[in-house]
């Protein structure tokens, strides 16, 4: 069942995190659908411009609607990541999406207030949620590339201004984290004060987390002893950071990274293993258990493993 990301929030908030994986293909979002209904949690399909470009975006969609229909069970929203105003309009006037995510924060503040207040606009006007981002994460997520230095976290003065001045559903808050698989070095963490003067300020309005994965050093050594040649020291969000993350509003925890180290790590030992298969469906079939194993795993961290029945039932009333 398809939902609005703002029904999930009101019931999440301050309890527990929403997990939000990108897909781009039909085996991915079956591994994402059997390992929530494995985990019995509720979640949110990410859909980023370059999975719309990659797969078609009425194929997406299409696979997202076929996986609805085979697991009537789940209850997810479906969400546009990192979108541009163009990508924005498409989005909410296609009357899919649950809600889009505006990504102008490589604007000024003002331009950022401008550009989001046209999204927010058109988006309430058809009951879409609209997320916002302030500040900005280093590292590299898609065709967005942020170097360190001119990585910022989020101002909680300025978030306070731009949620008001925007209408904006819930804040992409830069609080510590950044894309793709190399973030951390030697033993930073998230910056709970950050996080906490955020919510202070803007108490009730969802906080989202973006750069989340924790890049398990477990899957950088196998995909290396299998013929990859990723960076060992590359680590992530420390996982026993999200719940605590949770109770401080960070309701929406996005996961991409890990689930392509997943990907990566099932094909090469696949067919390291196997030299002579060239048939891409056995590797396919054990990347989707593995999948849905590690969503499992992801909502368990999360703190939504075992809501699926109390959501549904507040749907209800």
């Amino acid at each position: 069942m398809i939902v609005t990301t703002a029904e999930l929030y009101k019931l999440a908030y301050g309890k527990y995190a929403i997990g939000a994986y990108n897909i781009n293909n039909a085996e991915q979002t079956m591994g994402l659908f059997r390992g929530c209904i494995q985990s019995k949690a509720p979640f949110i399909i990410q859909i980023s411009k370059g999975a719309r470009k990659y797969t078609d975006k009425r194929m997406l969609e299409a696979i997202i609607r076929s996986a609805s229909e085979i697991f009537p069970e789940a209850i997810f929203a479906v969400h546009l990541d990192h979108g541009d105003e163009e990508a924005c309009i498409d989005c909410i006037n296609s009357g899919f999406y649950s809600s889009v995510m505006i990504d102008a924060s490589h604007e000024t503040f003002e331009q950022n207030v401008a550009i989001t207040k046209r999204v927010v606009d058109l988006a309430h006007k058809k009951g879409i949620s609209v997320e916002a981002e302030l500040g900005q994460l280093g590292g590299v997520e898609e065709d967005i590339q942020v170097d360190e230095g001119h990585a910022c976290l989020t101002n909680p003065e300025e978030a306070v201004e731009f949620v008001r001045l925007t209408g904006c559903d819930s804040l992409a808050a830069a609080i510590g984290t950044s894309h793709g698989a190399y973030k951390f070095k030697g033993h930073q963490s998230l910056r709970f004060d950050v996080i906490e003067a955020i919510q202070k300020r803007i108490h009730g309005t969802p906080i989202v987390m973006h750069g989340s994965s924790s890049v398990p050093k477990s899957e950088v050594e196998r995909i290396n002893a299998a013929g990859g040649k990723l960076d060992p020291s590359a680590c992530g969000v420390d996982e026993n950071e999200y719940l605590p993350a949770a109770k401080l509003g960070v309701t929406k925890i996005n996961i991409d990274t890990d689930g392509r180290l997943v990907w990566t790590r099932v094909h090469r030992e696949f067919f390291r293993d196997k030299p002579t298969e060239f048939d891409f469906r056995p590797p396919g079939t054990i990347f989707q258990t593995e999948y849905a194993n590690f969503i499992a795993a992801k909502n368990q961290k999360l703190g939504s493993a075992g809501k699926l029945e109390e959501i549904r039932a507040a749907l209800k009333k």
